[in-house]
């Protein structure tokens, strides 16, 4: 009776070891299960995708530049104003005081000016007459007819005449250059006055309001900012500023096309172009080392948007790069290996296996390097040869979320290995591969990707 459960047992331990062997030949015999898809011709489109807001590119904030109370407001928030448009009035009461106290003193100048200059004319003449007198006086005097000390009077007469003229002429100067501040401060308190008197810089609708009638506003100074009474935006023309991160940037160009989802308006895209770069950082506030370095890009949307706020919030994707009929590999199918490359930048790839060791691998990092060898880390993928996953070098284009371009490596009609992830992630060059009948010609979609194909 044990003999016949010894045999039994051994019975069992050899049907077991058959089948463990036979499970570790079929294995080896028909390698890794794998993913692929061919290399195909493909219109690929590269794009940044930044978000931002919505503004007018062309805003005015309207602020006070003279202090008191707003007694005048024809606008309200949303409401369509012209260029010159009355917008509201400051109380004026005080600044036209000012320009009648001007007006009043110029006016007294001027007065003073004229009777200055009739006194000039009187001088002049008093000053002819002492003439004429000393002229007469010295020739009476050449003759013995008078004697010298009428002379003498004659002569101090026109000094003192002359001197008389000089002053009121030098008095008419000074007057004439107090009539021109006058005048200056008669206009400077004209210009203040119409300042209490707003009207609208451009064409547009209000936006904002912050001023209510009877309200007093406040004149801007170096630490205190003046009251913005209104805002008025020209919606004729909308763009969006919006923050792209810095690896992006060196791909936008001023003109490249966009397309504008603003969140309000989630079933509509509007076109636009690209208008401005930044070339400085955003600056940022608080701990900097905290938050992505971005920088500012402008783009202009394209004809009309109905119903448009400033402050919206929306995305922008731009194009950066458009290729046709290109070359392209799933992203998924790329990968990074070490790799050793002889003197010629060519891969190192040792002699294939022989046919009778079909799981061995083909040895593709000796430990020991040939003169002129260098050891690197390639970017390339894996393309079905014969059964096996060989490693191929690749030179890649614009990328994207479902496909890479490559510009040397592949060539149309490649089976490139895309999956499972795991697989691809532990593939060594030469390992042997099953391809999946379900997913040949399949492939799937990387995530956080910038190229859409179309």
């Amino acid at each position: 009776m044990n003999r016949k459960k010894l045999l039994i047992g051994l019975l069992i331990v050899v049907v077991l070891g058959a089948i463990a062997y036979a499970n570790l030949n079929f294995s080896r015999a028909t390698g890794v299960e794998v993913n692929t898809e061919k290399i195909a011709l493909r219109d690929l489109e590269a794009i940044v995708s930044a978000s931002g807001k919505i503004r007018p590119q062309q805003s005015v904030n309207i602020s006070a530049e003279t202090m008191g109370k707003v007694v005048g407001l024809a606008v309200n928030e949303g409401d369509i104003v012209t260029k010159g448009q009355f917008l509201l009035q400051i109380d004026p009461r005080n600044l036209q005081t000012q320009v009648n106290s001007r007006e009043a003193s110029l006016a007294a100048a001027r007065s003073q000016l004229i009777e200055t200059r009739a006194s000039i004319d009187n001088a002049r003449t008093n000053l002819r007459q002492a003439q004429e007198n000393l002229a007469r006086q010295q020739e009476l005097f050449k003759a013995g007819l008078t004697p010298r000390e009428t002379l003498d009077r004659a002569e101090n007469d026109v000094k003192l005449r002359a001197s008389d003229l000089s002053q009121r002429e030098q008095s008419l100067t000074t007057q004439e250059t107090r009539i021109k501040q006058d005048e200056a401060a008669l206009e400077n308190a004209e210009y203040d006055l119409n300042k209490v008197r707003l009207v609208s810089p451009i064409n547009g609708i209000v936006t904002r309001r912050n001023i209510e009638e009877g309200e007093t506003v406040v004149v801007g100074t170096m630490n205190n900012a003046g009251t913005v009474l209104l805002t008025i935006a020209d919606l004729s023309v909308i763009e969006t500023e919006v923050e792209v991160d810095e690896t992006d940037i060196p791909f936008i160009k001023l003109g490249q096309p966009a397309k504008v989802t603003i969140d309000a308006f989630p079933d509509k895209t509007f076109p636009g172009r690209v208008t401005e770069v930044g070339n400085s950082a955003i600056q940022t506030t608080g701990a900097a080392t905290t938050r992505a370095t971005n920088f500012k890009v402008v783009v202009v949307l394209e004809g009309e948007v109905p119903d448009v706020r400033p402050g919206f919030t929306c995305t922008a994707v731009i194009t950066t790069a458009t290729r046709q009929k290109a070359i392209s590999i799933p992203i998924q199918a790329t990968t990074v290996r070490e790799m050793v490359l002889n003197a010629d930048g060519s891969l190192f790839r040792a002699p294939a296996p022989p046919k009778d060791q079909p799981a061995a691998r083909r040895v593709t990092t000796p430990t020991e390097l040939q003169p002129g060898q260098t050891r690197k880390e390639i970017e390339g993928a894996f393309v079905i040869v014969d059964g096996r996953a060989v490693f191929t070098k690749i030179k890649a284009g614009i990328a994207g979320d479902k496909y890479f371009e490559v510009l040397e490596g592949l060539k149309e009609g490649d089976a490139v290995i895309t999956g499972p992830f795991a697989s691809v992630r532990t593939l060594k060059d030469g390992d042997l591969v099953k391809v999946s009948a379900a997913t040949i010609g399949t492939g799937t979609t990387a995530a956080g990707a910038s190229v859409v194909v179309r």
